[in-house]
């Protein structure tokens, strides 16, 4: 896939990342990143590329058949033959579960809550809410922005210690620092997104980016 301006392929050193390339999520994410959207839109924003892009990560599952009756007569069909696990991120995590139990209604949902250093950089965690033993088959974590890879990769080697047999993530940005870090910790988890952004700045931050995802959702923004 090219980038939204028709330059060379950024994604082909990245076998684990896949860019959605629907219209739909390259015109809603590029409104998302727009500062002059409220935090209102943003959130509704937020839910329907989580949407979207949940319907493509999940394009593999498992299917078992199942008979059932419709008002006519009875058929055969399909069900997901998995247990599903969402974990979102805390805290900007917890703008996408909405949308995924939307699309997902039978998953269960843990937590994990991690903040970056603003010295260091490094992710610090602060929150784990994981039962003794995972009883999924599939765990999709969910955190808008993949920036430095610390936060994402952190949380698969503790869904993994947890016992996760598989693990997929499912964010909004993304930049070639990131998901160059989880390709290398964590080649079997594919990462989904909305946008493969240019880099990271001297700050660590995305860029051009969207700003800090949990303060535009949660209008937190100037607040500190």
């Amino acid at each position: 896939m090219t980038d939204a301006a028709g330059g060379r392929d950024r994604t082909a050193a990245f076998p684990n990342l896949r860019v959605s390339g629907h219209p739909l999520v390259r015109h809603k994410v590029t409104h998302l990143a727009d500062e002059r959207t409220e935090p209102k839109e943003f959130r509704e924003l937020v839910r329907e590329l989580t949407a979207l892009l949940l319907y493509e990560a999940t394009v593999d599952v498992p299917l078992a058949p199942v008979r059932f009756r419709t008002p006519m007569e009875e058929a055969e069909g399909v069900q997901l033959a998995v247990r599903i696990g969402l974990v979102p991120i805390i805290r900007a995590g917890l703008g996408m579960v909405e949308a995924a139990l939307d699309v997902l209604p039978g998953s269960e949902i843990w937590h994990l809550g991690m903040y970056r250093d603003e010295e260091t950089h490094r992710p610090v965690s602060y929150y784990n809410r994981l039962p003794a033993r995972c009883p999924d088959d599939l765990v999709i974590v969910l955190d808008p922005m993949l920036a430095t890879g610390g936060s994402a990769v952190d949380a698969a080697s503790v869904l993994k210690r947890w016992g996760a047999p598989r693990l997929i993530f499912v964010g909004l940005i993304a930049v070639p620092e990131g998901v160059a870090r989880m390709l290398e910790a964590h080649p079997d988890v594919p990462v989904h997104v909305a946008t493969l952004d240019r880099e990271l700045d001297a700050n660590r931050f995305i860029r051009p980016g969207l700003g800090d995802a949990g303060d535009r959702l949660f209008n937190t923004l100037g607040n500190e």
